[in-house]
């Protein structure tokens, strides 16, 4: 397993963030209200799926986009999982998208 990085470094704000490996190839893309607590999850001692010890046996880095909100979070996770098709992000990779619906005010 890569080394349980220092948690600290990364932000306690919603976003993405990006699991590497050691040639820079992105593995994993997840979102977060709080991408510093979503991190330490993976590094706690709870039994894990089994495709979450290997991803974590394969990273070397982790990068962090933040954003303003958790839409604009799962926009970019979108975004980024249908741009790098990562290896074990299993949703998201096909041409589907998260549904949108439309709240208007002031009209019948």
């Amino acid at each position: 397993m890569g080394s349980p990085p220092d948690l600290s470094l990364y932000p306690d704000q919603p976003g993405i963030y990006l699991y590497k490996d050691a040639k820079g190839k992105i593995l994993y893309v997840g979102k977060a209200r709080s991408i510093r607590k979503r991190l330490a999850s993976y590094f706690n001692t709870a039994p894990k799926h089994v495709r979450t010890e290997a991803m974590l046996a394969d990273f070397e880095t982790i990068d962090t986009v933040v954003a303003k909100t958790e839409s604009e979070a799962l926009a970019l996770e979108n975004a980024f999982i249908k741009k790098h098709k990562p290896r074990y992000n299993i949703l998201l990779r096909d041409d589907k998208t998260y549904p949108y619906i439309k709240v208007t005010t002031g009209e019948d």
